[in-house]
C-alpha cells in the first residue's frame, strides 16, 4: 500500500453527517480543546481496519499523515504505529517509541493519546527510565500532558501505580478540565486494583484536588464513601 492509496482509503470510508457529530463531540469550536480540527466522519472500527490494511507504511509516509489536517488521518496513522509496536523486535519498538516522542505536536486530541499512549510509551517504559513522562507532565502542552498520566495505565495494569502516583500529584493544580478527567480515571483505576493505595493518596490531597478530578476518582466509591469525599469529612 502506498500512503495515496491510504488517504484514498479513508476519504471512501468517510461520511459527511459523521463528520458532523464528531465536529461537536471533538470540541472544534473557536476557543475549545480541538479548534480548527477537520473531519472525515469515520468511526473507530472503520479506522482500525483500515490501519491493519495498510502495516506497510514507512515511518516517513506515517509521518506525513500524521501532519494531516483530519483528525482519522492522524488516528490511523498512529493505531499502525500500535499494531506494528506489538510485532516487532526490541530495535524497533525503540525506533517506534522515539518516533512517537519526537511528533507528540501532533497527537492533539483525546482520543489520540489515550488509544496510543498506553500500547506504545507504556509497555516501552513499563522496565525502563521513566523520567521522560515526569517531564511531559510539566509541559505547557496540554496533550503532551495527558500522554503523561494515560501512558502509565500500562503500569497499573501491571499493579505498578508509584509513576502513576507521582504524575497525578504534578497534575492535582492543573487548570484543564481533559487534564482533571484523565488523572481522576487513572486514579480510579488503580483503586480498582488496591483500593488501599488510592485513598492514601485521596486523604492526602482530595481537598485541593479540581472537583472533577475527584468525582472521577471515586466513581465506584459506595455512595455514603463518595458524599463524605465530596463533602469533605474523610
Amino acid at each position: 500500500m502506498s500512503l495515496k492509496t491510504f488517504k484514498h482509503q479513508l476519504k471512501k470510508a468517510g461520511n459527511k453527517k459523521t463528520a458532523e457529530t464528531l465536529k461537536w463531540f471533538f470540541k472544534t469550536g473557536k476557543g475549545e480543546y480541538g479548534e480548527g480540527d477537520k473531519f472525515l466522519g469515520i468511526k473507530v472500527p472503520q479506522i482500525r481496519e483500515i490501519a491493519a490494511a495498510n502495516q506497510d507504511l514507512t515511518l516517513a509516509e506515517i509521518q506525513k499523515a500524521l501532519r494531516s489536517k483530519f483528525h482519522e488521518e492522524r488516528l490511523c496513522a498512529l493505531l499502525i504505529l500500535v499494531d506494528r509496536y506489538s510485532k516487532v523486535n526490541w530495535e524497533t519498538k525503540e525506533e517506534i517509541f522515539r518516533f512517537y516522542l519526537a511528533n507528540t505536536k501532533m497527537i492533539n486530541n483525546w482520543d489520540l493519546v489515550d488509544l496510543t499512549a498506553p500500547n506504545i510509551l507504556g509497555k516501552h517504559l513499563l522496565k525502563g527510565n521513566r523520567k521522560i513522562l515526569l517531564t511531559l507532565a510539566k509541559s505547557r502542552n496540554l496533550w503532551e500532558r495527558r500522554i503523561s498520566i494515560i501512558s502509565t495505565f500500562e503500569f497499573i495494569r501491571n499493579k505498578d501505580f508509584s509513576d502513576s502516583l507521582k504524575i497525578s500529584k504534578i497534575l492535582l493544580t492543573d487548570k484543564h478540565d481533559l487534564i482533571h478527567k484523565a488523572v481522576g480515571w487513572m486514579l480510579r483505576e488503580i483503586g480498582k486494583r488496591s483500593l488501599k493505595t488510592e485513598e492514601k493518596f485521596l486523604i492526602a490531597h482530595y481537598k485541593k484536588m479540581p472537583r472533577t478530578m475527584l468525582r472521577y476518582a471515586i466513581e465506584k466509591f459506595p455512595e455514603k464513601k463518595r458524599l463524605e469525599y465530596l463533602e469533605g469529612k474523610v
